[in-house]
């Protein structure tokens, strides 16, 4: 792996020159926390925190947390989803209620004020059932303090990151660092005024963009297999 580098103007944007705008970059989510690793290898035996999204991006999470020594646990996020289009989404929530709608894009497909409001609703009974059934009874860890390394395995229009952001900064995170394997040029430009720094080693640009394109193998993440990765990792995110 090459030096990683500033990217341009972006001084908190870290990423790998000679991955630019490639596609099929990563074997497979392993690799891109392997990779994702190495960038990270400052943070190695540090008391920070890493949080995977799920479902995707706890497979990166756990590499990240295995290869460094350091504490894995959930930031449990899902988009708000289209009803004709479940791919797509107009929004998040987050573990704690926070939502963030993309107002321009429901503005764009007219959505009417009843489909968003239900849209939210069932969002919300999802994050809520999704947290209790993957972290279970354990208290969400104390943020005051610490360094964050929040994980997700791409980043698209960046909806569920800046909510996850928005989140952890409400529950007393200060020091917050995204790490992804992929991203879309606009979107981590956005990100990067509400974090400390981005770790993305494969920038791409353009009009297109869809997350699984910088993978030779994706396929969907179960929740059993993000059970079973918490369950490998003793779930140590959750000890004060």
């Amino acid at each position: 792996m090459s030096r990683m580098e500033p990217y341009d103007d972006l001084s908190n944007v870290y990423h790998l020159p000679e991955m630019w705008g490639k596609h099929r970059i990563f074997r497979d989510r392993l690799h891109a926390g392997e990779i994702l690793a190495e960038m990270l290898q400052p943070f190695k035996d540090n008391p920070a925190l890493v949080l995977g999204i799920p479902a995707g991006g706890v497979p990166i999470a756990s590499i990240i947390a295995n290869r460094l020594g350091l504490a894995l646990d959930l930031a449990v996020v899902s988009k708000i989803t289209l009803p004709w289009d479940t791919e797509a989404g107009y929004g998040a929530v987050a573990f704690d209620g926070t939502t963030r709608l993309n107002e321009r894009l429901t503005n764009q497909l007219r959505l009417e004020e009843g489909t968003v409001r239900e849209g939210v609703r069932k969002t919300k009974e999802k994050v809520m059932r999704r947290n209790a059934e993957l972290r279970g009874k354990k208290s969400f860890p104390k943020l005051v303090d610490r360094t964050v390394i929040l994980v997700d395995d791409g980043l698209a229009s960046g909806f569920t990151m800046l909510v996850a952001v928005e989140a952890l900064a409400k529950n007393g995170a200060q020091n917050i660092l995204a790490a992804i394997p992929t991203g879309l040029l606009r979107s981590i430009e956005t990100l990067s005024s509400r974090v400390e720094a981005i770790f993305c080693p494969n920038i791409r640009s353009g009009m297109v963009f869809a997350v699984a394109d910088a993978y030779e193998n994706w396929s969907d993440v179960s929740e059993n297999e993000v059970t079973a990765l918490l369950r490998e990792a003793g779930h140590q995110g959750s000890r004060e």
